[in-house]
């Protein structure tokens, strides 16, 4: 049995995505919401969408690394930009955003860091992919694309010199 290599991946158009993600988010948004976007690829879609959407400030970065249920085997290495709220989270009406959704453990971890700063009066999630596998109870309200890949794939999201997105499929080690 052969499994796919990096190049027989077809990956889907992140551009493209992030148009249709664009537009969920706008169907999405009441007026006081906040974007909030998970490190790194939720708070890049986070920051450019705050401004396709033409809203003053900065959107939020939240960290899943403290909160990790396999932190001590991972630490902080990997946790890139730490959680930056700069609004009040008690009664926010927020949207994070991510780009893939897979098992629901980062959505776990992001929903108690969100909860050490605050009570929001609602989150709803908005990913650029869903690629399904979940191992908790962790939905979407909105997604892009659904994508399926084999549990020794990873798909990220990554971004160029000029802001454009691309993903990336890394063969995980065995």
């Amino acid at each position: 049995m052969t499994h796919p290599s990096k190049a027989d991946v077809l990956l889907p158009d992140a551009q493209a995505l992030y148009r249709e993600l664009l537009a969920g988010v706008r169907a999405l948004r009441a007026p006081d919401a906040h974007l909030v976007g998970i490190t790194s690829g939720g708070a890049w879609l986070a920051q450019r969408l705050q401004h396709d959407l033409g809203l003053s400030g900065e959107p939020g970065v939240i960290s899943s690394a403290m909160h990790r249920d396999d932190f001590s085997k991972r630490g902080l290495t990997g946790a890139g930009q730490q959680t930056q709220l700069g609004f009040d989270v008690n009664e926010a009406h927020i949207i994070l955003l991510d780009d893939v959704l897979y098992t629901g453990r980062t959505i776990r971890a992001v929903l108690n860091e969100l909860f050490d700063y605050g009570r929001p009066a609602s989150v709803k999630l908005a990913v650029l992919v869903d690629r399904g596998g979940r191992e908790l109870p962790v939905q979407a309200d909105f997604a892009a694309a659904r994508v399926a890949l084999p549990a020794t794939q990873s798909l990220a999201l990554a971004r160029d010199a000029q802001g454009g997105f691309r993903f990336e499929v890394e063969t995980l080690p065995t």
